[in-house]
């Protein structure tokens, strides 16, 4: 499963690496994550007392110490604003713009990993809990990178954090201007790229998915864009038994990036990923 295509790329390099606006993380392990990945992005930690599991706010408070990072106790209250009424369980940090990594650098460390590539592009996901979760997966199923596009979907936030449980801060996440030519860029790769598609006849596990490979998703309701889904080597469906005509975004795409995991013989005990 290797695609011989020109060498040439090139619709991103050279574009200044991106930054969200400075955001809120909440959540013990969407602030544990961040201290321990990214610590120099970590500007001041939230903290209400009692509220959050000692062996947890031991961690928080020494890689905090460690780093210089200044430590506020403040009002439950505080958080739950801090926190746009999300689950904080009594810590919120506040980091730096997410950095956002670039494309064109993403497809020369997969192109030098030992694995074969495996992508996964995101068509207007707009739920933060969806693309977080996604994301998640991503990180856990061995995907070397997420792609999603500048517009029509929600940028990394302190909800996408907490849903991803802090997975945001080791899957590196791309944003680029066009989704059909990153797709063509992977071909050019040697990417082969499979889209879900609830309306394709083919089962996901009739296909070969252990090559390099991108797994495109599309938002719920609407699904991959008919001008996403003309780059797209082939659909693909996951089979089901029930009455619901389609699973939601992050669901399908934990299906179908198992089922890689599965074929490439990393979805066991112990596998390294």
């Amino acid at each position: 499963m290797v695609r011989q295509r020109p060498s040439s790329r090139g619709s991103e390099r050279g574009a200044e690496r991106e930054r969200a606006e400075q955001r809120y993380v909440y959540g013990v392990n969407p602030v544990l994550e961040s201290l321990r990945a990214h610590a120099q992005r970590v500007e001041r930690l939230f903290i209400t007392e009692g509220q959050v599991a000692a062996k947890a706010a031991a961690e928080i408070l020494s890689r905090a110490r460690e780093e210089g990072i200044r430590v506020e106790r403040v009002p439950r209250e505080r958080l739950a604003a801090m926190a746009e009424g999300g689950v904080h369980q009594g810590v919120v940090a506040e980091l730096k713009g997410f950095e956002y990594a670039e494309f064109s650098e993403l497809l020369e460390s997969a192109a030098q990993s030992e694995r074969p590539p495996l992508w996964v592009v995101l068509d207007g996901i707009q739920d933060p809990h969806n693309f977080g979760a996604i994301i998640r997966s991503a990180h856990a199923l061995g995907a070397h990178a997420v792609v999603i596009a500048k517009d029509r979907a929600v940028p990394v936030t302190g909800v996408v954090a907490k849903a991803s449980a802090g997975a945001v801060e080791h899957c590196p996440i791309a944003r680029v201007v066009n989704l059909s030519r990153t797709l063509e860029e992977l071909k050019e790769a040697g990417v082969w790229i499979a889209a879900a598609d609830p309306h394709s006849k083919v089962p996901l596990w009739s296909a070969r998915l252990d090559g390099p490979l991108a797994v495109v998703v599309g938002a719920e309701g609407a699904g991959v864009r008919p001008g996403v889904l003309e780059h797209c080597d082939f659909r693909l469906q996951i089979p089901m038994l029930g009455q619901v005509g389609s699973l939601n975004a992050s669901v399908s795409a934990a299906i179908l990036l198992y089922e890689a995991a599965r074929q490439r013989g990393s979805a066991r005990p112990g596998a390294t990923k």
